[in-house]
């Protein structure tokens, strides 16, 4: 078989390991090989139209695997979404937060959870549905800023994503301090830096459909995506529609993050290091980058999230800390390699 087969097939056999593992271990340990005997029981169950019946089965299916599963789609589509950033703007430092989705998202949660927001608001949203808005009002304006006529600058792009990001945490920041409610503003700061501890089954569906779709788009974008590296105008020279892609580039990738983020907070880093990594074993071309970038991320993600619930006794850390302090070393750790490169 060849090399990309061979990393196909190690990384479903990690991502399976790493599933097995989240459902596992926590606060209740459940034996590694009953995870799959359960999940299989609870299968036969679902289609006999049956509850689970012991209290490990009531763990794993209600807590651990909404959540397992949340951190799985949060890590392949941040991922993925930082593949296609860094190529739509020919940067290797960029992300998916680049364009202010999170500090948007992060400003429209602070003002929900800290009931900043008008009584009619308050009642119609949620939380998530509140980062959802916000994410999608601050894309919204980087893409009205950048738009010069029918074209989209992406200098003007990367300016106003900085702009916006920046006013966005001043809200944020300003909001924060303007509350009285301690426990509320530790709560919004856990949330700020990513957590799955919320995760049920009714949060799931939505990043799944996004997530799914956003990658099968962007593997369709492959090609495009390898002639962006070039640069624009080599693009346009090729046949791309060059304007139409980045519109829909924005618009997918800012779908996918702003409802990862909606669901599941700020984690950062996740869609800087994991790209880079990738590169360093597939190469440069999309249609090999982008799928185990998935693959990559997920795996990540789950192992991230699984330390931070088991790190400490009896005390949970946000999963954007883990990323952070994991991630950091390795990245500068791929910079040194003199046979890496971006593009």
């Amino acid at each position: 078989m060849s090399r990309l087969i061979w990393i196909y097939v190690a990384l479903l056999v990690l991502l399976v390991v790493s599933v097995g593992a989240g459902a596992a271990f926590g606060s209740e340990q459940i034996a590694f090989g009953e995870v799959f005997q359960m999940l299989w029981h609870r299968f036969i169950s679902s289609v006999r139209a049956e509850t689970p019946q012991t209290v490990d089965e009531r763990i794993l299916w209600d807590l651990r695997m909404p959540r397992v599963i949340l951190a799985l789609l949060a890590g392949g589509g941040l991922a993925v979404s930082g593949v296609v950033m860094q190529a739509l703007v020919r940067n290797p430092l960029a992300e998916p937060y680049i364009l202010g989705i999170s500090s948007g998202a992060s400003a429209g949660a602070s003002l929900f959870y800290l009931g900043l927001l008008p009584p009619l608001l308050s009642q119609t949203l949620s939380m998530p549905l509140a980062a959802f808005l916000g994410g999608l009002l601050a894309i919204t304006l980087v893409y009205l800023v950048a738009r010069t006529g029918p074209t989209v600058s992406v200098a003007r792009l990367l300016l106003a994503g900085v702009a916006i990001s920046a006013l966005m945490a001043a809200v944020t920041s300003l909001i924060t301090l303007a509350s009285p409610d301690l426990n509320r503003i530790r709560a919004v700061l856990f949330w700020l830096l990513g957590s799955f501890s919320g995760a049920q089954w009714g949060m799931v569906w939505l990043p799944t459909v996004t997530t799914c779709a956003g990658l099968l788009v962007f593997v369709g974008l492959s090609r495009s995506l390898d002639a962006f590296l070039l640069g624009e105008e080599p693009a346009f020279n090729l046949g791309f529609r060059v304007e139409v892609i980045k519109r829909v580039i924005l618009a997918i990738t800012a779908l996918v993050t702003g409802t990862l983020v909606a669901a599941v907070g700020v984690i950062g880093f996740v869609g800087l290091i994991v790209p880079h990594a990738v590169r360093s074993i597939t190469g440069v071309p999309h249609r090999r980058v982008l799928p185990v970038s998935f693959l990559a991320g997920a795996v990540f993600m789950i192992w991230a999230d699984l330390v931070a619930r088991t790190l400490l006794p009896a005390q949970e850390l946000p999963v954007g800390i883990v990323t952070a302090v994991c991630g950091v070393p390795f990245f500068l750790y791929l910079l040194r390699r003199r046979a890496y490169q971006f593009g």
